[in-house]
């Protein structure tokens, strides 16, 4: 089939809820892909982050494939040695206690404020029972944390809400790296604050060292827990396993998914010490969860992923800042690792992102930034190379 085609099948069949970009492809190898006429392009998207190891990593391929000719499925009900292995692993990198495996970041976070809900009421009594009626989550302003409803509700942006009301109770917002704020939103009912340490869908918005150490302390404090949703700056993207781990503190949930699974749907709940023991038998489950295809891939990405990965990643992330900040037509970057944003001077995201993509490289925008999410293993080569087409296209008169 050529694009053509494929773009007719896909508007005539499915349901009009992308903006798709205007190119089909059909390919690809490490951070190049090609289209289905043969056109090539540089990929600084990844799948919005999950393509931690790029396209088609042969590891990773022989890992999923092997899995796929063993056993493909069983249920939850059953013990898998994929499954086994990659929580060992996963709990290993983060040091957290224990976790809950899911198919996405929407449904591990959905699984958090389930945690977080039920930790308060068996610690302070139920809503609507106990004194205390322990049950708000605080979200930031700029957050995003799924399209489900009890994660649009606990998505700070006021975008994602309309149309879709009446919403869950139970949440609340303040202002990213405002410490006042967030204490005036604090009330004898708040249970947990939620926070993604890079805001990606959000525009790349970084969350101060101060602020985080400010908001760790008033939870242990308050025994209030902290949820970190690491779907998109988790598993190594910005340098660090965790992006917890640039701020030296242990959150009680984490939430991950995306680069974990290098291509395929996962998602991960992982449990500190007061968590671990929070969900028994019947509070929560998935049919896929786990699959034991999904976790042979996650297997593979996890056992790459050392001291030297993550240094290449900091020292690429940082090389691709420093050129991007030399770039006539950039006024500004932020994040860390490779999850990067730019602010543009005089031009708007989308019209970069076309010009880009006319001339062979993949980009993504967030808000009123172009957002750089490349393979985690890109080759410096490859940053020259789409770095120089965004080059071409940002700094055009």
């Amino acid at each position: 089939m050529n694009s053509d085609d494929i773009k007719r099948l896909e508007d005539k069949y499915i349901a009009d809820t992308y903006a798709r970009y205007d190119v089909s492809i059909v390919r690809g190898e490490g951070a190049t892909c090609y289209d289905a006429e043969g056109k090539s392009y540089i990929d600084f998207t990844s799948g919005i982050g999950v393509n931690a190891l790029g396209f088609c990593d042969p590891g990773w391929v022989r890992a999923v494939a092997e899995q796929a000719g063993k056993l493909q499925h069983t249920s939850n009900l059953i013990y898998t040695e994929p499954c086994s292995l990659a929580a060992e692993k996963m709990i290993r990198l983060s040091g957290m206690s224990n976790m809950f495996f899911c198919n996405s970041g929407a449904e591990a976070n959905e699984g958090a404020i389930k945690t977080a809900r039920k930790y308060s009421h068996m610690k302070y009594g139920a809503a609507n029972e106990g004194a205390f009626n322990r049950y708000e989550i605080i979200t930031l302003d700029g957050s995003f944390h799924g399209r489900t409803m009890a994660t649009i509700t606990a998505t700070g942006q006021e975008s994602f809400h309309k149309d879709f009301s009446p919403f869950l109770q139970g949440f609340a917002y303040a202002k990213a790296n405002d410490v006042d704020d967030l204490r005036a939103k604090l009330t004898d009912r708040t249970c947990a604050i939620m926070i993604e340490f890079v805001q990606g869908e959000g525009g790349v918005n970084e969350l101060s060292r101060d602020y985080v150490r400010a908001l760790a302390e008033i939870c242990e404090t308050m025994d209030i827990l902290l949820i970190a949703d690491e779907v998109q700056t988790g598993v190594a993207r910005t340098g660090r396993f965790m992006a917890y781990d640039h701020f030296d503190i242990k959150p009680d949930i984490v939430t991950a998914a995306k680069g974990m699974g290098g291509g395929l749907p996962i998602g991960v709940i992982l449990f500190g010490e007061k968590t671990k023991d929070v969900l028994k038998h019947g509070d929560h489950g998935s049919t896929y969860g786990g699959n034991p295809v999904v976790c042979a891939g996650a297997n593979y990405v996890l056992s790459r992923i050392d001291g030297a990965f993550l240094a290449r990643v900091r020292e690429n992330g940082a090389y691709m800042k420093e050129r991007l900040l030399s770039m006539r037509g950039v006024s500004e970057v932020s994040g860390k690792g490779l999850m990067i944003g730019v602010s543009l001077a005089d031009k708007t995201p989308v019209e970069v992102v076309r010009g880009c993509l006319r001339g062979g490289l993949l980009i993504l925008t967030a808000k009123d930034k172009l957002r750089l999410l490349p393979p985690l293993t890109i080759s410096r080569e490859d940053i020259d190379a789409g770095l120089e087409i965004l080059e071409r296209v940002v700094s055009a008169m």
